[in-house]
């Protein structure tokens, strides 16, 4: 068994809405209940998944605080504080420390493209601010337009509390290289390859896909930990449609809080702009990749 302060099986939570646009705290923890129910051990909370660009910081604070309150003796509750503003990430990181977040999770500082010595810093700022709790790296250049490099992660390695890192690059040779050098624990950031990740000695995943999946991502890595990986295939296999309609046919956030509102865990799929959902074959695409892979 793995020693992880984040969990293995994690899901990167949507925000629920009303329709009107505010946060509907009930279905938040609603949702987290049955994430908790339904193979997770791990939530997080304020991520990308969960519109976190267009909430505020009172409302991310308040979302810690339910998801807390609703399942925080049950699993680990990791806070996204990172933004591309260092001050503003270490003032939410004592934030939500402070709402009883277990964990935090820093993004690479995105738009203003910051040198590679500058996010070193700007990650030790945050995690300092975090009063020890554990931190998580999250390295998606695709969404913030530089990539972590291998010699950065290395360095960050030495912050004490950097524990861990969400991979969303891909480059499985350096990743491999990382968990090689180092005791960071590995985590896939994109469902497309969590099975090539945990193949390769990742701890586990943070999910988008996870909403519909946790029983069966949590069986795929207990597959992997006990050498079956068949089983595994097998699971990553079953999947490929409800992560095609998820991933792949708009954004996950979209796709993924359709989903709730399909399975009826939460109440409306209502999304804040630049989002909105999508015409009617997005969600029959959704619905069709879903009951393929038996989820609905």
């Amino acid at each position: 068994m793995v020693d992880t302060p984040f969990g293995r099986v994690i899901t990167a939570m949507v925000t629920p809405m009303h329709d009107d646009g505010s946060i509907d705290y009930d279905s938040l923890q609603n949702l987290a209940v049955y994430l908790a129910d339904h193979g997770h051990d791990g939530l997080l909370v304020n991520g990308t998944t969960g519109e976190s660009a267009t909430t505020t910081d009172e409302e991310d604070y308040a979302c810690v605080r339910a998801v807390v309150e609703a399942v925080g003796d049950r699993v680990q509750v990791m806070a996204g504080c990172g933004t591309n503003d260092t001050e503003h990430s270490t003032r939410a990181a004592r934030e939500m420390v402070a709402c009883g977040a277990d964990a935090l999770l820093v993004v690479t500082p995105y738009y203003n493209k910051p040198p590679q010595d500058c996010i070193l810093e700007h990650f030790r700022l945050v995690a300092e601010a975090g009063d020890g709790v554990p931190v998580m790296l999250y390295d998606i250049p695709g969404r913030t337009g530089t990539a972590l490099s291998t010699d950065t992660i290395l360095r960050a390695a030495d912050i004490p509390a950097v524990r861990a890192v969400k991979d969303a690059k891909g480059d499985f040779f350096e990743a491999s290289r990382i968990m090689a050098q180092t005791d960071l624990l590995w985590y896939s950031g994109d469902d497309v390859v969590n099975l090539p990740h945990l193949a390769q000695g990742a701890t586990g995943i943070v999910s988008v896909v996870g909403h519909v999946a946790g029983d069966l991502y949590a069986e795929m890595i207990a597959a992997v930990d006990r050498g079956d990986l068949s089983r595994a295939r097998e699971i990553h296999r079953r999947l490929i449609p409800a992560v095609g309609a998820i991933m792949h046919v708009s954004q996950g956030a979209i796709q993924s809080k359709a989903a709730m509102k399909m399975l009826g865990v939460i109440s409306s799929d209502a999304l804040r702009m630049p989002y909105r959902q999508g015409p009617p074959e997005h969600q029959e695409r959704l619905r069709a990749g879903l009951e393929e892979s038996g989820l609905l």
